[in-house]
């Protein structure tokens, strides 16, 4: 059992969301664009969000800015925090800006705003969970695509919400956080996404 808790922080890690909220997105509506235009844009999604992260997380290793595998030193998250800003700020101004995917569009910047925010908070002193910040963040934007597209994904939403509690479990276990910083992961993620909805969602 513990060892199926703890594949929740693998399975939903932070620099993986990104993606599985890529794939997701164009599934629903895969029929609104060919076939080289998802491509390219998951590609640079993939990019930017994934491949570029952790080759500047092995480069800091390699640098000694970077002690721990799982950066759970709060200190350590100051960098890839900033850095992960820069790659988010990239996609969202120079890859997505020129394609009209409005709802995947206005996602990455509530991801952005989370990231920025979570960052403002270590650079406070206080550490919030990404993962939690992750997971929630996804659940919302399953939420926010459902009723955009007026489908009723009510049993994959529930999923998202039982794997939610199941990371959270997961990172109490690994004791990586209290759980004080996954209620702040949680609002860092749900939040951007919820206020975003008044941009694209609700006008």
């Amino acid at each position: 059992m513990a060892a199926f808790i703890r594949s929740f922080s693998y399975i939903f890690h932070p620099l993986l969301i990104p993606v599985y909220a890529t794939l997701f997105y164009f599934v629903v509506t895969w029929n609104y664009f060919n076939g080289p235009e998802v491509y390219l844009v998951f590609v640079q999604v993939l990019i930017l969000t994934v491949l570029l992260p952790i080759s500047l997380f092995y480069l800091l290793r390699s640098l000694g800015r970077l002690k721990s595998k799982m950066i759970l030193d709060r200190r350590e998250r100051k960098l890839p925090l900033a850095l992960y800003a820069l790659l988010l700020l990239m996609l969202t101004q120079y890859s997505l800006r020129g394609v009209p995917l409005p709802e995947l569009y206005y996602y990455f910047i509530g991801i952005l705003m989370s990231n920025v925010a979570a960052l403002a908070f270590v650079l406070g002193g206080q550490k919030a969970s990404l993962h939690m910040m992750g997971v929630a963040s996804l659940t919302l934007f399953l939420i926010s695509i459902s009723a955009y597209y007026n489908i009723r994904f009510i049993y994959l939403i529930a999923v998202m919400v039982i794997c939610c509690g199941f990371v959270a479990s997961s990172r109490l276990q690994a004791k990586a956080h209290t759980s004080g910083e996954l209620m702040l992961g949680t609002l860092l993620g749900a939040v951007p996404q919820i206020g975003l909805w008044f941009l694209w969602l609700l006008k």
